[in-house]
């Protein structure tokens, strides 16, 4: 095993994406810190699952962060009183931006990465954004994480000294079927993650919303088990 002579602080949220982009970071040499937040989604079961990533990948340093964005309202996944879209079709995801948009939640986010990365003395933050198999949120396009980037450079410390903060995003111009070919081969234990923005009682998935419909189809297209949701798939 390569010994980690470079710190990144990866944003772990729970869910597939995530641990897989921190397992990938793991095995390219990163020592990692990993950053969640609880930041009033109805999906908070996902903070939990984090944990247990976490855990799972040995990372030690783990900061969970309480962030209220549901004081501002303006998503589904806020406000109890918007309902999550359920049952829509490929192209009806693919099509507009959906009410599951969090207003700048990636923007918000980056900076308490930003911030924490500049305190560790972190080199990079890695992040599970994907620009292909997604629900058309703008905050995970490839030329918003250059210009968020760009910011990193002129509004910290590091950057004006010259030791920038890159941002990374390994998954960003993957499939979902092949990020999780991706996770599978690093061992990454999807039993432990959680997609859904509208789970049931226990954290159980809905099996309805968006996001567990890109996930069971990246799961069938890559023709894997989703230890999950305990479904034998893509047969």
């Amino acid at each position: 095993m390569r010994r980690p002579s470079r710190r990144a602080v990866v944003l772990l949220s729970g869910g597939l994406d995530s641990a897989t982009a921190a397992a990938w970071a793991l095995n390219d040499g990163f020592a990692l810190t990993a950053l969640s937040m609880t930041y009033g989604q109805r999906h908070a079961v996902e903070v939990d699952a984090a944990r247990c990533v976490a855990r799972s990948l040995g990372i030690i340093d783990h900061v969970v962060l309480a962030v209220d964005l549901a004081a501002f309202g303006g998503s589904a996944l806020v406000d109890p009183a918007v309902a999550v879209p359920k049952g829509r079709s490929d192209t009806e995801i693919a099509h507009g931006i959906p009410v599951t948009y969090v207003p700048a939640r990636n923007t918000v986010f980056l900076s308490l990465a930003l911030a924490l990365a500049e305190a560790r003395g972190a080199e990079a933050i890695v992040l599970g954004v994907n620009a292909i198999d997604y629900s058309g949120y703008p905050d995970c396009r490839p030329e918003y994480l250059a210009a968020f980037e760009s910011l990193a450079r002129l509004a910290t410390k590091a950057g004006v000294e010259g030791r920038a903060t890159r941002i990374v995003a390994p998954l960003v111009n993957r499939s979902k079927a092949d990020i999780i070919r991706l996770g599978h081969s690093l061992g990454v234990d999807y039993g432990l993650t959680t997609s859904c923005y509208d789970p049931l009682e226990g954290g159980r998935p809905c099996g309805q919303c968006d996001s567990c419909h890109l996930r069971a189809a990246g799961f069938a297209a890559a023709g894997l088990v989703d230890p999950r949701c305990g479904l034998a798939v893509g047969r």
